[in-house]
């Protein structure tokens, strides 16, 4: 029997929050709440957020994804090394997502993706993503885990 959108999250901690120095908090905000009224556990750090908060914050909520948000363009310098940070901390099984307005520039969306899950995260998504398509990519992410594979197929 499948589960619900709820019952896969039930359980799940998130750490969300927008790294670097950007200080676009708006649409973090707005995810947060769509996350938490899908049943997850949310850990915000706000606007202004150094990579290693989010890490830390992950230890200590024992978190089972991290959620980065970045819309001032410099996501891909403020971004590398994340993985290795996590994996450092101990945490290197732990779901990552990145969104927003990643790099600067003009740039096809498939290159930008590609950047970032070379640099180990899960998923990237682009300007504009629905909370609703956040949602169903998380549960099936953790769906997928539960069976045994790192990510759901796309």
């Amino acid at each position: 029997m499948a589960l619900t959108a709820t019952e896969h999250a039930a359980g799940k901690t998130l750490v969300t929050g927008v790294i670097g120095a950007d200080t676009h908090i708006v649409g973090n905000r707005i995810l947060s709440l769509a996350l938490e009224d899908a049943g997850f556990k949310v850990v915000s750090l706000g606007a202004i957020t150094p990579a290693e908060d989010f890490v830390k914050a992950a230890i200590e909520t024992a978190a089972d994804a991290i959620l980065v948000s970045s819309l001032y363009g410099q996501g891909e310098l403020d971004c590398r090394g994340f993985r290795e940070l996590c994996i450092e901390a101990g945490l290197e099984g732990i779901l990552l997502y990145v969104g927003g307005n990643l790099v600067v520039g003009k740039h096809s969306w498939e290159m930008v993706e590609k950047i970032f899950l070379d640099m180990g995260f899960d998923r990237a998504f682009p300007p504009g993503i629905r909370t609703d398509d956040v949602i169903g990519m998380l549960n099936a992410d953790f769906e997928a885990r539960a069976e045994g594979r790192r990510i759901a197929e796309s």
